[in-house]
C-alpha cells in the first residue's frame, strides 16, 4: 500500500460515520445512501491527489458528497412519488446527532397535507430551485413559490403547537391560587459537553439525591427521564414540597411526587401514574430520605428509614442512610479522563471529576462533573452535571455490560450497541438514559 493510500484510508476512517449520517439523512433509503457513498469514496479517492491541504479533508469530502447528493435527486427529479416512510425510518435509524430534530420533523410533516408534503421534500430534501421543481411538477414558478410559502407556514403552525421547547402548565390548587410549570418537551433537546481547563468548583449540593429537588419548603419541580439513542421522553414526574414532617422523632419535610409512565420498577403494580409522599430531611452537612409511602393494589404502603435494607436498597443512601454530601469538591478519588474512568470500588463512592461548559437548550451553564461509582444499585454509575448554584443540568446513566443479565438476557453493549461508553477500572458500562429537569428551560 502506497503512502497516499494508507493517508487516504486514515483520514476516511477518522470521518466516516459523519458523511454516512450526513448522506443518510438526506437519501430516500438506505440502499440509495450505500450507492450514494460508494460514488463519494471512489470520487474522493480519485481526485486526493488534488487536495493541498490534508486538514482540510473532512469539509473537502462533505462537499463531494452535497454534490453527489444533488446528482441522485438531479437524476430522480422527474420521480416525485415521495417514500416519506421510507425517509423517515432512515433518518431514525442513520441520524445520531439530529435525533430530537428528526422526531419533530417526522411527526409534523404526518400533519401536513401530501402537497405540502412534496413541495417541502423537493426543496429541502431534495434541495432542488425552485425553477426545477416547476419542471419536475410542470407548474408555474409562481405557483411553486406559494405552494413552498403555504407549505412552510403549515409546518411551522404545527411544529411549534407540538415541539415548542418551553411550553407552560396551569394548575389550580384546593386553594384556588394559580401555578404554572413549565412542560419538559417530548424528546431530549440537543446537548454538547465540553471539558474545561478550569479549576472545578466547590458546590453546595441540596438535592434529594436521584430526585433532584431541594427539600425545603415552597420547593417545586418537574424532571423527565429520556431513553437513548430514541432521546424520547419515557418518564415525567412533578415533585413539590407540601410542608413539614416528622418521622420517628426525625423533623423534616413531606414532597409529593407524581409520576406519569414510570419504569416498570417504579410503577407500583404497573399503574401508568403513581403519587408518593416522602420525608426528607437537609442539615448542614447531608440530604437524606426519611420515610416513604404510596398505594398499589388498594393498599397503602409506608416505608422508613428504620426498616433496615427494605428502605436502604430503595430510596436510602450512605452507610445507615446517612444520604449524601452536600459540600461537595473534588477530592481525587475518582478519575475521569475522557470515556475512561478509574476508582477504587467500594460503595457510595461520589466525587467531582472535572469542570464542563454544557450546552443544552441554546444555552451554556458553567458545571462540574459529579460521577458516583455504586451510588444506587451494584453495576450503575452515573454523571451529574451541577451548576454554582448546586442545581442539576444533566444527569446521565451508565449501566455496567452485564447489568441485570439475568432480567434482560443481553449484554447491554448488545442491547444498546449504538450508545456511548465509559470504561471504569477497565470494564464497560452502556449508556442508557438521561434526565433533566425544568431548571434549565
Amino acid at each position: 500500500m502506497d503512502k497516499d493510500t494508507e493517508c487516504f484510508e486514515e483520514l476516511l476512517t477518522s470521518c466516516k460515520s459523519s458523511v454516512e449520517r450526513f448522506v443518510y439523512y438526506r437519501m430516500p433509503s438506505k440502499t440509495d445512501g450505500d450507492d450514494v457513498l460508494q460514488e463519494i469514496y471512489l470520487s474522493a479517492f480519485q481526485k486526493f491527489g488534488t487536495l493541498k491541504d490534508k486538514n482540510a479533508f473532512k469539509m473537502w469530502l462533505i462537499r463531494i458528497a452535497k454534490n453527489k447528493c444533488a446528482d441522485f435527486f438531479r437524476a430522480q427529479k422527474n420521480q416525485v412519488q415521495l417514500p416519506f416512510d421510507e425517509i423517515t425510518e432512515n433518518m431514525l435509524t442513520k441520524s445520531e446527532l439530529e435525533t430530537p430534530a428528526i422526531y419533530s420533523v417526522r411527526d409534523t410533516l404526518e400533519k401536513l397535507s401530501d402537497k405540502d408534503r412534496q413541495i417541502l421534500y423537493l426543496y429541502f430534501f431534495a434541495e432542488n430551485p425552485q425553477s426545477e421543481i416547476a419542471k419536475a411538477l410542470n407548474i408555474p414558478l409562481g405557483t411553486v413559490k406559494s405552494r413552498l410559502y403555504t407549505a412552510k407556514q403549515n409546518f411551522k403552525k404545527n411544529y411549534l403547537c407540538r415541539y415548542s421547547p418551553i411550553q407552560e402548565l396551569s394548575y389550580q390548587t384546593a386553594k384556588g391560587e394559580i401555578y404554572r410549570m413549565k412542560k419538559l418537551p417530548e424528546y431530549m433537546p440537543e446537548y454538547k459537553i465540553t471539558q474545561s481547563d478550569e479549576t472545578p468548583f466547590p458546590v453546595k449540593w441540596e438535592e434529594v439525591m436521584g430526585w433532584f429537588i431541594v427539600p425545603k419548603l415552597g420547593e417545586k419541580l418537574s424532571w423527565a427521564m429520556y431513553d437513548f439513542p430514541e432521546r424520547k421522553r419515557t418518564e415525567l414526574c412533578e415533585m413539590e414540597v407540601t410542608g413539614k414532617a416528622e418521622v420517628h422523632g426525625i423533623e423534616g419535610v413531606e414532597i409529593v411526587s407524581v409520576e406519569y409512565d414510570p419504569m416498570e420498577c417504579n410503577s407500583a403494580g404497573g399503574q401508568n401514574k403513581v403519587e408518593r409522599h416522602f420525608v426528607a430531611q437537609l442539615t448542614d452537612t447531608h440530604c437524606r430520605l426519611l420515610a416513604e409511602s404510596h398505594t398499589e393494589n388498594g393498599i397503602k404502603k409506608y416505608y422508613t428509614f428504620l426498616d433496615g435494607d427494605e428502605f436502604l436498597n430503595n430510596w436510602g443512601f450512605g452507610e445507615d442512610n446517612c444520604g449524601n454530601e452536600i459540600n461537595i469538591f473534588p477530592k481525587g478519588e475518582i478519575i475521569k479522563n475522557g470515556n475512561i474512568v478509574s476508582t477504587e470500588k467500594k460503595p457510595y463512592i461520589l466525587d467531582v471529576t472535572g469542570r464542563y461548559t454544557v450546552e443544552i437548550n441554546e444555552k451554556k451553564f458553567d458545571t462540574v462533573c459529579v460521577v458516583d461509582f455504586y451510588a444506587y444499585v451494584d453495576g450503575v454509575v452515573s454523571e451529574q452535571y451541577l451548576d454554582k448554584n448546586g442545581k442539576t443540568i444533566l444527569w446521565r446513566r451508565f449501566n455496567r455490560d452485564d447489568f441485570a443479565f439475568s432480567r434482560y438476557g443481553q449484554k447491554w453493549s448488545e442491547i444498546l450497541p449504538n450508545n456511548e461508553r465509559l470504561y471504569v477500572n477497565g470494564e464497560t458500562y452502556v449508556h442508557w438514559y438521561d434526565c433533566i429537569t425544568d431548571y434549565i428551560l
